[in-house]
């Protein structure tokens, strides 16, 4: 049996400290493992944070393996620490991805084969919502199935070997196109210029919306069971959803808690039926249909309890789980295209292709020709993957998109 190495980082905070709260999610993003210290849990961490800071409470404190210290760090102090690249080589490629997942990563590393130079940017950890993933089981290829975080660095290393350039921890904030250009703005302030653009930001999770959600969000509620999880390990915890998501994460849940209680707003479970066998017919998972979440409370900003209501006869109940977890649906990560002139759906996906002009409308930038099918409402953009309208929202597929997008762009480019 394979001995699990201690993680090299450890975060000494509070739960009442948004600081801390950041730090964590940046190291969750990134899927870097750390060992967490609430200071106001352990008076020995309080001691230690003390002695480090001259007598001075401040948090976070975070401590590397080689037991140098970072006090209340910045994403980008902590990226450099970690040797995270955040700046690329050249300031023109042609193609710039905007997002690392499984669609951005394929199609970097098949247009790098074609010899066409490409740019990843990540805002998180390379692999996207996969590499979150305790296991995927419908990926062809792994007839055993694969770890997530596996098969986001297997495909990482593949887009490395072919020369693609990569940088993470780097928010893109805006994106401006001009003659045959597009221009890529990040946080930093650098820009990048390309010739084309390929957008796979892809999804996040959505919020419940519930009173005191926002108050407790990594202080009890989270997103993400394969960050979060094993922090609860040994006590009861809730997770809210009735779909794929709610039900995979339950049963990823139950390897580290007591009991996962799973809160479904309506009658029966949305999963597959295999999931849905599985979550209904395993000890540790108590599924409750007809439920909705009417509020969240807390102490000292760390989450108590959860009051819920039965949909059917409107009875009202408290319940006090040690963490909850929310699986509720996806939101596009689409916001970075305000202003851009791509078109979005009602619900935030990016439109391509034949959706675009099905009514016969023509868009004057395109010269008489109809966008290509993963193309955008703007010349030269591109968008594949969780992020468009259409897309499945599943890795097989993303990948597929992915490799899609690389041959329409390399016809493209063709072109300009």
């Amino acid at each position: 049996m394979t001995e699990t190495k201690s993680p090299d980082i450890t975060i000494y905070g509070a739960y009442w400290c948004p600081d801390c709260r950041r730090s964590k999610q940046f190291l969750g993003e990134h899927q870097i493992p750390y060992n967490w210290v609430d200071i106001e849990q352990d008076k020995d961490g309080e001691a230690y944070v003390l002695k480090k800071n001259d007598g001075k409470r401040i948090i976070p404190t975070i401590e590397f393996a080689d037991g140098s210290i970072l006090v209340e760090p910045s994403n980008a102090e902590l990226a450099a620490k970690l040797g995270l690249k955040t700046t690329a080589s050249r300031h023109h490629y042609d193609l710039i991805v905007v997002g690392g997942g499984p669609a951005g990563l394929t199609a970097a590393l098949y247009t790098a084969r074609e010899g066409i130079e490409t740019l990843v940017i990540e805002r998180a950890a390379l692999g996207g919502q996969a590499a979150a993933t305790e296991r995927l089981d419908n990926v062809p290829g792994f007839a055993e199935g694969v770890l997530g975080s596996e098969f986001a660095s297997q495909l990482r290393k593949q887009a490395e070997r072919f020369g693609v350039e990569m940088l993470q921890a780097q928010d893109v904030v805006r994106i401006h196109s001009h003659d045959n250009y597009h221009c890529v703005f990040t946080s930093d302030g650098s820009e990048y210029s390309a010739s084309a653009v390929l957008i796979t930001t892809g999804s996040r999770y959505k919020h419940l919306g519930a009173p005191g959600e926002d108050d407790f969000i990594g202080a009890g509620i989270h997103f993400c069971a394969t960050c979060d999880g094993p922090f609860y390990k040994g006590m009861p915890v809730a997770v809210i959803g009735g779909g794929n998501s709610a039900a995979e994460e339950s049963l990823f849940l139950v390897k580290f808690v007591e009991k996962v209680t799973l809160l479904v707003r309506g009658g029966k479970l949305a999963a597959s039926q295999v999931i849905q066998e599985k979550t209904l017919n395993h000890p540790q998972i108590e599924v409750r249909f007809n439920t909705e979440v009417t509020k969240f409370t807390g102490a000292g900003s760390k989450l108590k309890a959860v009051e819920i209501k039965d949909r059917k006869t409107g009875a009202s109940e408290t319940i006090h789980p040690s963490g909850v977890f929310v699986f509720i649906g996806l939101t596009p990560n689409s916001s970075i295209l305000e202003g851009t002139g791509v078109e979005l759906n009602k619900w935030g996906f990016v439109q391509t292709g034949h959706d675009l002009v099905h009514d016969g409308r023509q868009i004057p930038a395109f010269n008489g020709r109809e966008p290509v099918f993963l193309e955008t409402s703007v010349p030269g953009i591109f968008a594949a993957g969780d992020v468009r309208q259409g897309s499945t929202k599943q890795v097989a597929s993303a990948t597929g998109e992915g490799a899609t997008a690389a041959l329409l762009i390399r016809e493209y480019l063709k072109l300009v």
